[in-house]
């Protein structure tokens, strides 16, 4: 039989990770609620044409779907939770003014974004909504740094990139989508021999800023690098002083930080500046973000806003293994008292776990420490020791 098989990259959480998972989600939630941030829940299941919305053909084909019994419409099984966010920010909220909102739920991929992913990760994100200027960026990329850290990871590598500066590059460029669509394929796997296939017919000052920007990549001194090497446009000018100032506060703090200007993950979704937080040694990103100010348009109110999110799952791989909760052993008895003496040590906070004359505890995620035992009538907690 094989009842029991699971599909390709799903699987159980069992007892000692579950436990480290919730404990990880609670404090992550408690720590985003620091700064400001709002719980909201999303449905698993929505519209495609409002889960979608906005987000490119990478999260379409991420995306689960099937067809709703009852109106005939396609559902997809959420593998992001960030439109719903905006969805709940720009229709249910429609507040006017800042807006932080955070989640934490299961999404699903029809394909695993890595070798070692699972198809179903626990996602965990915050949003902020509604203002435009850098100190946004700054926060939610201060926020997912400390998420890390909570979860465990002490030194990390934060790497910045903006899509305007790519975009002000190619500005202007005579070609069509899918030529378009190729030299950013060229670009983001930095494949040099191709892109001087791609740009032969460019003006010259224009394919030079394109086959420089592979090369645009190391810690903040770059930057002075690329206002050499790129087009002096305002558009590039101003994402190069983003990136500079955002550089110099998280080097102050004692962030690695990493500069790639031919980092294009989210191209067609992000309108600003992008981040990943990488553990040392690692070569897939913890978290990721950026800002996404177009895409609240969709659903009727454009809206400045920006985030991250990362997989609860992936980083308590890097929580420190707990240790085992202490507990007071107590066997079944029908002796008067005992099961107010078991309700009262729950009451007040022990873990007290019940088990028949002479078994023995089975698992690892408790220890026992103590026992409830009865003396001359009276119930008392004494030490234990197995035995």
């Amino acid at each position: 039989m094989t009842a029991w098989l699971l599909p390709e990259q799903f699987s159980d959480v069992l007892p000692t990770e579950a436990r480290a998972i919730e404990q990880l989600r609670r404090t992550l939630l408690d720590a985003a609620r620091g700064y400001g941030y709002e719980l909201v829940i999303p449905p698993l299941v929505e519209y495609v044409d409002s889960l979608l919305s906005g987000t490119g053909q990478d999260l379409d084909l991420q995306t689960f779907k099937l067809v709703d019994q009852m109106s005939g419409r396609t559902l997809g099984l959420r593998a992001d939770m960030t439109p719903q966010a905006t969805r709940i920010d720009a229709h249910l909220l429609n507040r006017r003014g800042i807006v932080r909102l955070c989640y934490c739920g299961s999404v699903v991929h029809t394909r695993a974004q890595g070798v070692f992913a699972t198809r179903e990760p626990l996602q965990f994100g915050a949003e902020f909504y509604g203002h435009a200027g850098l100190d946004a960026d700054l926060e939610v990329q201060q926020l997912a740094v400390r998420s890390l850290q909570l979860g465990g990871v002490q030194r990390m590598t934060l790497t910045l990139s903006d899509v305007r500066i790519v975009r002000g590059v190619l500005a202007g460029m005579v070609a069509g989508p899918q030529q378009l669509g190729e030299i950013l394929e060229a670009l983001s796997r930095k494949d040099h021999a191709r892109l001087l296939e791609l740009t032969h017919a460019a003006a010259p000052a224009q394919r030079d800023a394109i086959l420089a920007l592979p090369d645009l990549f190391g810690d903040a001194a770059i930057l002075q690098q690329a206002a050499k090497a790129l087009p002096d446009r305002p558009l590039i000018r101003e994402a190069l002083a983003d990136l500079a100032r955002l550089a110099a506060t998280h080097v102050h703090a004692g962030v690695d930080v990493q500069i790639d200007l031919a980092d294009l993950r989210g191209y067609n979704y992000h309108s600003g500046v992008i981040f990943g937080l990488y553990a040392q040694g690692q070569p897939d990103a913890l978290a990721r973000g950026g800002r996404y100010d177009e895409i609240g348009a969709t659903f009727g109110r454009p809206r400045a806003a920006t985030g991250f999110s990362l997989d609860l799952r992936e980083l308590v791989r890097h929580a420190q293994a707990q240790a085992p909760t202490p507990a007071i052993r107590a066997e079944w008895s029908q002796r008067s008292g005992y099961s107010q003496a078991v309700h009262d040590l729950r009451q007040h906070g022990h873990t007290v776990i019940e088990l028949p004359e002479g078994a023995a505890l089975e698992g690892k995620q408790f220890m026992f420490d103590r026992q409830l035992t009865c003396t001359d009538g009276q119930w008392q907690v004494l030490s234990y020791s197995p035995g």
